[in-house]
């Protein structure tokens, strides 16, 4: 259970409740908290809430916590598993409801849902609210038909306001808010309430082995030459955001690919593959300082691997800082005696020439992580600390980045660093070398005796040198099968050993006692199955990954349940170091310890340095646009004054007819488009709703929009198009537009974000392919001469070609638009009243074709018409004697029957 709120904390709900508008909070600072104590109030009978951009998880944990905390009308989720004719009681009932956009637009359009009695809407991730998205659909649609309810909105990415122009004026002008609520950490408030109890931090600052840090010099020495390589091919790329330092950050594969994408199909291979070069750097300094030495060799080596079996080597490979980096990989891992000076000289494809007889004399080296002595020292001093105090032993937690390197973690902690390394380098390089097959049985056995070297050690087994019943399950499980396990495998083995029972568990497993399959209850917490790693039970440890959780709340569960008095961060993260904060001070009598492991000197400190001050720098510009911003006074939208809200057709240059009674404005019917239920996952129908057009969600079955009467659009994004080509989807709804609409028309909508081609200027080709993209449309235009295709770069245009596409036309009716399907007998005036089998037919005829065919038509009423007709009226018909031979030739050459064909029928007979 959440504890109250802070001083602070109640301060921002305060601030939010009394007056609407934007809060942005630092990460990690708790506005789920705040949103969480807001559900609290609304959550009665008397209010109908609707709470926005929220993820199944996330509505799992706000009503798992309100059930905790006694509320009686907890939230309910309204999806389309709910009818449509049960969803106006659902409504009307009352409290707070997570509603999909789609339904939420559709209800709100079809006036199912009762908007006057809508309390207020709670915006969650309010940075994403951009104009051609639902929710700013849905927040324009409240507004304009609710004045009085109130719209509060919660974000903690305050870096996502620091890109672009005037970023945050535009997400409050979509929400219609006009307070922007700023809540750094380095506010005064902040400081005060958290300073007061604060943790007790000891920082360790591990040093990188020698090898490691080569490894890391050149690596970087890699990545500044493709950044430069980079700039050199493109001088038009931002210097700034290019930088080495922007390189270790988290957001640099989306800031490259946002310079890059509109413009990637014209770019040449070398840049595409300067592009590709640095993400797998990128990875590459990831697993140096993540996992171990072996691991780290094993994703080099398969890069070379491929690269080679490819024949398309990168330049990085040929510098010398490759050749240097793979030698120190190498070195962490084996080396061979009798070749040191070639492998010091850096001959880096020596070790492949050995012979096999060399290659058995391969000395381990197997390099230990620094970071797992570190480990050991702070699990010693915690057990010293755990023993001399007077209260219960101290619970701890461990937090690493993902699954796979708590796997590894609860390995070391259980086996030892030796069993580990020995058994990853078993599985993945030591099976590449035949010749070394022999070696891993005898490698292996010896490690046995570790397990009971461990219980001499003290702090990775524990006080009483126990082990879970339920872990060594896991282990002997799976050890057999991969060498370190995933998320998933641990979920198996966890839910394997819950369900046998703690007699089947490993009998193997020496330190097992009946003592110990007595007490595996206890390391059964109330958690999801796979939000933890437990490893020991005195004191309580457990293992949690930061990130990768299915449930993102998984963590904050943890400390709730777990409420740990030692907390080590194997691996630093921005938002839980302040989470961690909270926490603390939420429970100012409890004792909390935090070490804090991070490599001195590494990048992975210098990407934590960055975040921290890339979010400072954020919420600095945030502070100086707060102080210039020019809110306008109508932009809540609670008048008529709202330009935001106006739905009007003619542009205010629009000019009069003075003819039609002086000028006087004429009432017209407003105008109108019928819209597919499928199509409001796009954002187009919102930007057409912006454009003072009247949306009629229906569920169609032939085409997505009907603008008029006779005009039918199908929408294809470019991902779609090529999908439907291939599969004869779009052959299928080309055909029925063609047949029930005068105006069937194909819209290919391109993404604002990627280039508006459909394929690169080096992928054209001379000759029409079955796999090309153009040959296929090139095919569909010949086959449908009807058919119109529109080109749009993106929904913007789109809206205003519709727009433009219903001026002065009747509008379309629903009725008759949802009654045409694929398999109507009847069709439409449309389809210039003719059948449709006879019609295909006809234009198969040989010298039949889409220009003369209706004078055909026009002169005859059946197919039976057009044989009795001479050649010479088909010629005066058709206008054209050689096409009136080959139909009239088609029509009347006797079929000569072949005379083997009549001797195999009688040898059949017989």
């Amino acid at each position: 259970m959440a504890g109250p709120l802070l001083e602070f904390e109640t301060e921002m709900f305060l601030n939010l409740l009394d007056c609407d508008g934007l809060l942005v909070a630092a990460e990690g600072m708790g506005t789920d908290r705040i949103l969480l104590h807001f559900m609290r109030v609304y959550s009665e009978e008397g209010s109908l809430v609707l709470l926005l951009n929220t993820t199944t998880p996330e509505q799992e944990y706000f009503t798992e916590q309100l059930r905790v905390e006694g509320v009686s009308h907890l939230p309910r989720t309204v999806t389309s598993d709910v009818q449509s004719t049960e969803r106006f009681d659902v409504y009307t009932q009352g409290g707070v409801l997570f509603v999909t956009s789609r339904i939420l637009v559709v209800d709100f359009l079809t006036d199912r849902i009762p908007a006057h009695l809508i309390s207020g809407i709670l915006v969650y991730r309010a940075h994403k609210i951009i104009e051609s998205c639902q929710e700013a659909f849905i927040l324009r649609l409240f507004r304009q038909k609710n004045k009085t309810g109130f719209i509060k909105a919660f974000t903690d990415k305050a870096t996502a306001f620091s890109s672009g122009f005037c970023q945050v004026e535009r997400v409050m002008r979509n929400l219609f808010v006009k307070k922007l609520y700023l809540w750094p950490r380095f506010q005064a408030s902040v400081n005060t309430a958290l300073d007061r109890h604060k943790p007790e931090v000891v920082e360790l600052h591990v040093s990188l082995t020698p090898a490691m840090r080569a490894i890391q010099s050149s690596i970087m020495d890699i990545m500044s030459a493709c950044l430069k390589e980079l700039k050199r091919y493109n001088p038009t790329l931002e210097a700034e955001d290019l930088s080495l330092e922007n390189t270790l950050g988290n957001a640099f594969e989306k800031t490259i690919r946002h310079y890059l994408d509109p413009v990637w199909h014209q770019l040449g291979s070398k840049t595409k593959a300067l592009v590709q070069d640095l993400k797998v750097l990128r990875v590459l300094l990831l697993y140096l300082t993540q996992y171990d030495c072996v691991t780290f060799l094993n994703l080099l080596e398969s890069l070379h691997s491929s690269q080679k079996n490819f024949g398309s080597n990168s330049g990085w490979l040929f510098l010398d800082s490759s050749t240097s980096m793979f030698v120190n990989a190498r070195n962490r891992v084996y080396r061979f005696p009798e070749s040191k000076k070639k492998l010091k000289l850096g001959a880096e494809s020596d070790p492949k020439k050995q012979s096999s007889a060399t290659e058995v004399k391969r000395e381990l080296v197997l390099e230990k992580s620094p970071k797992w002595a570190a480990l050991t020292e702070v699990l010693q001093e915690i057990e010293k600390e755990n023993k001399n105090s007077v209260h219960e032993p101290g619970r701890v937690l461990i937090c690493a980045s993902d699954d796979r390197t708590c796997a590894q973690l609860q390995q070391y902690i259980n086996r030892g660093a030796d069993w580990l390394l020995n058994r990853l380098y078993a599985r993945t390089i030591g099976k590449r070398d035949a010749s070394f097959a022999s070696a891993v049985a005898s490698a292996v056995f010896p490690l046995e005796p570790l397990k009971q070297g461990l219980a001499k050690k003290g702090p990775e087994t524990g006080a009483k040198g126990k082990k879970a019943a339920r872990q060594t399950t896991k282990q002997t499980s799976k050890s057999k099968s991969r060498p370190s396990l995933t998320l998933t495998q641990m979920v198996g083995g966890e839910r394997k050993a819950e369900t046998e029972g703690a007699g089947s568990s490993g009998g193997d497993e020496d330190g097992l006692t009946e003592e110990d399959e007595g007490e595996e209850e206890q390391l059964k917490l109330d958690l999801s199955s796979d939000a933890y790693y437990g490893v020991l039970k005195e004191p309580l440890t457990v293992i949690h990954p930061l990130r990768g959780c299915t449930d993102p709340y998984s963590l904050t569960r943890v400390l709730q349940e777990v409420e740990p008095s030692f907390v080590v961060l194997y691996d630093a993260e921005l938002s839980f170091v302040r989470q961690l904060e909270i926490y603390k001070a939420s429970r100012p009598g409890t004792p909390l310890r935090v070490y804090f492991l991070i490599y001195g000197g590494s990048t992975e400190e210098q990407k934590y340095l960055t975040a921290l001050s890339k979010e400072k720098k954020a919420f600095e510009h945030l502070i100086r646009e707060k102080a210039t911003m020019v809110v306008p006074e109508e932009r809540e939208g609670r008048g008529d004054t709202n330009l935001d809200l106006a739905r009007s057709l003619e542009p205010a240059n629009a000019s009069t007819n003075t003819r039609k009674a002086g000028g006087q404005e004429q009432p017209r019917e407003p105008s109108r488009v019928i819209v597919d239920m499928r199509e409001f996952r796009s954002g187009l129908p919102s930007l057409l709703h912006r454009r003072g057009l009247d949306i009629e969600p229906v569920t169609l079955e032939v085409g997505d929009y009907i603008l008029t009467a006779d005009t039918c659009v199908e929408r294809k994004s470019v991902s779609d198009l090529i999908g439907s080509l291939q599969s004869g989807r779009l052959y299928t709804q080309c055909l029925s537009m063609t047949r029930y609409y005068k105006k069937p028309m194909l819209l290919i909508e391109f993404d604002p974000d990627k280039p508006f081609s459909l394929v690169a200027r080096s992928d054209f080709r001379q000759e029409i392919s079955a796999n090309d993209v153009t040959s296929k449309l090139t095919l569909l235009t010949l086959h449908f001469p009807r058919l119109r295709i529109l080109w749009c770069p993106s929904p913007h245009v789109t809206a205003e070609l519709f727009q433009e596409l219903k001026q002065g036309r009747p509008e379309p009716d629903a009725a008759a638009a949802q009654a045409i399907t694929a398999e109507s007998e009847t069709v439409a005036e449309s389809a210039d009243l003719y059948n449709p089998g006879p019609y295909d037919f006809l234009l198969k005829m040989p010298g039949v074709n889409t220009k003369n065919y209706r004078a055909l038509v026009s002169n005859a009423d059946s197919l039976a018409d057009i044989a009795k007709l001479s050649q010479d009226k088909l010629a005066q018909i058709l206008g054209n004697s050689n096409n009136a031979k080959m139909l009239y030739e088609f029509l009347h050459n006797v079929a000569n029957v072949p005379a083997p064909a009549q001797k195999g029928k009688q040898t059949s007979k017989t």
